[in-house]
């Protein structure tokens, strides 16, 4: 697997988002997993990579990141076809927790539009024991699982660092089976 990279999209207000992003760089590699602000690179770039991780945060209540809201007209246009795509999203459950992760599954929402034709491999849902919230658009139709990585730096910032490296290997795992297929 290692002639293949990974380009990281995130935004960041705060920096929780692009210390998570930093920490699956240094656990997946520098040399595999190129990180990209959305705030200085254009979202187009994404189309360069076979491998994807997109990242953002849910504000308030149930908005989408500055970063990500002002590039989100972007994501109609976009050439993601036989891309394979994990998304991680940070969010407060216990301060918005009838908007947990809601830009998360936004931004999932919007990728599955542009995939009209079903060739977009969706990897990286993430189960969504463990967390307490009342509502969030970013589970599985089923509810069982997040559609990416839900991580919360309000309130369980002590399970993060776990969270971050399961995810990481669960995503490249997923990878290898997608190169594999």
């Amino acid at each position: 697997m290692s002639d293949f990279r990974i380009g990281l999209f995130y935004g960041s207000t705060t920096c929780y988002t692009e210390i998570a992003a930093e920490k699956m760089r240094d656990i997946i590699g520098a040399d595999i997993l190129e990180l990209n602000n959305i705030k200085d690179i254009p979202l187009k770039n994404a189309e360069q990579y076979d491998f994807l991780i997109f990242g953002l945060s849910t504000w308030d209540f149930g908005e989408i990141q500055e970063d990500w809201e002002s590039h989100w007209d972007e994501i109609a246009d976009l050439n993601l076809s036989n891309k394979t795509i994990a998304l991680f999203g940070m969010g407060d459950q216990q301060g918005y927790g009838e908007w947990f992760q809601d830009a998360l599954g936004m931004l999932h929402d919007a990728i599955a539009e542009i995939d009209a034709n079903r060739t977009i491999n969706r990897i990286g849902f993430w189960p969504n024991q463990g967390y307490e919230f009342v509502a969030s658009k970013a589970l599985t139709e089923d509810e069982s699982q997040f559609v990416g990585l839900a991580l919360d730096e309000d309130s369980q910032y002590e399970f993060s660092d776990e969270r971050i490296q399961n995810w990481c290997m669960q995503v490249l795992e997923e990878i290898a089976q997608s190169i594999e297929a």
